[in-house]
C-alpha cells in the first residue's frame, strides 16, 4: 500500500501532529509513505524510519491548478490524508489517491489531541493519544545548556522582548551555557539580545541551523525559554523542561504538550486575541507581553 500524507504547513503544528502521523503509519503499515508539504515541516521526517519519500509543495508558484494536476501524476497513492482543510489540498488528494481524508471538524482541546482524534476517525478505532515524536537523536552537551528562542514565525505579537531574554541569560550563565535559537528572518531579534549580554559562554545560532540540527540541539537542552513557536513544540517533543511565554496565542490549544512546562501569560480581557500584530494602541499596546518580566521567568525555573 502507498500512503500519501500532507502535513501541516507550520513547524509547530507539524510537531504537534507528529504523534498522530506515527499512529496512522503504524496502524496502516504501508509499504511506502510519502510526506508532502512545506520545506520546513517535511524536514521533520527526513530520519523517520517508515518514510520512503518526501516531496516539497511548490504548487503555489505559477498557475496552481495546473501545477497540482501535474504533481498528482507523480503522487499516485492508495490512501491520502491531509492535515490541511484547503480546497487545493482536497483537489490534490482527489486526483492523486484512490481514497482520501481531510479534517472536516475540530474535536476541541489541544491540537495534539485534536490531530489524534482525526486519525482515530480515519482508522475507526478509539486509540490512546500518541505523543509528538521526532526521529533525530539529541546532542549531548559537555555542560548543562539552556536555550532561548526569541522569535515566533506567526508574527510580532507573540514575541517577548530581547532585553528581557538578555536579563534571564545574564542571570543563568553562571550555571549554564546559553544558546540563542531562531529561524531565518529573526536574526535582528537575536542580535538585539547579544547587545545586552554581559556574558561570554553563549552561542548565537539564530538562522544558522537546518531543521534536523535544530531538533538535535534542542533535544539535548536542560531547559528551553521560548515564545509560542515551532522550537517550543520541538522542546516539548523531547520532554525538555520549558518556560513558555505566551501572549496572544490560544494557549489551551498550543501549550507545550508534555508535563515539564510552565506557562507565563497575562490574563487580560483582550487575550487570547490570536492576532499577528497587537491591534491596541498607547499604554495597552502589547501589554500581554510587557507585563511578563525576567524576574517572572527566573522564578518559574525553580517551579519546574
Amino acid at each position: 500500500m502507498r500512503l500519501l500524507i500532507e502535513v501541516p504547513t507550520w513547524l509547530g503544528d507539524c510537531v504537534m501532529a507528529s504523534g498522530s502521523i506515527n499512529k496512522l503509519i503504524t496502524h496502516l503499515n504501508p509499504s511506502e509513505v510519502i510526506i508532502f508539504g512545506s520545506p520546513t515541516s517535511t524536514a521533520l521526517f527526513t530520519e523517520h524510519p517508515k518514510v520512503t519519500e518526501i516531496i516539497i509543495d511548490n504548487t503555489k508558484y505559477g498557475f496552481r491548478i495546473a501545477n497540482i494536476i501535474r504533481l498528482s501524476k507523480r503522487l499516485k497513492a492508495d490512501i491520502g490524508v491531509t492535515y490541511r482543510n484547503h480546497i487545493y489540498s482536497k483537489l490534490l488528494l482527489f486526483l492523486s489517491t484512490k481514497s482520501y481524508y481531510w479534517q472536516k471538524k475540530s474535536y476541541g482541546g489541544h491540537l495534539a489531541q485534536n490531530y489524534n482524534q482525526y486519525i482515530n476517525s480515519i482508522i475507526k478505532q478509539d486509540l490512546q493519544i500518541s505523543y509528538p515524536k521526532i526521529y533525530f537523536d539529541s546532542i549531548q552537551y559537555k555542560k548543562k545548556t539552556i536555550g532561548i528562542n526569541p522569535g515566533a514565525a506567526y508574527g510580532s505579537a507573540k514575541r517577548w522582548y530581547p532585553e528581557e531574554f538578555a536579563k534571564v541569560a545574564n542571570q543563568l550563565a553562571a550555571q549554564y551555557d546559553i544558546i540563542i535559537f531562531g529561524g531565518p528572518g529573526e536574526e535582528e531579534i537575536a542580535y538585539d539580545i547579544e547587545k545586552s549580554l554581559t556574558i561570554s559562554n553563549y552561542k548565537n545560532l539564530c538562522g544558522k541551523l537546518k531543521i534536523p540540527k535544530l531538533c538535535q540541539m534542542i533535544g539535548g537542552l536542560e531547559l528551553m525559554i521560548t515564545n509560542d513557536s515551532g522550537p517550543m513544540h520541538i522542546a516539548a517533543s523531547y520532554q525538555v523542561s520549558t518556560i513558555a511565554i505566551i501572549g496572544p496565542s490560544k494557549y489551551k490549544e498550543t501549550y507545550p504538550f508534555h508535563t515539564k512546562y510552565k506557562l507565563l501569560r497575562a490574563n487580560l480581557e483582550c487575550s487570547p486575541c490570536a492576532k499577528r500584530v497587537c491591534p491596541l494602541k498607547g499604554d495597552k499596546h502589547h501589554l500581554c507581553m510587557k507585563l511578563i518580566t525576567a524576574e517572572d521567568v527566573l522564578k518559574s525555573i525553580g517551579e519546574i
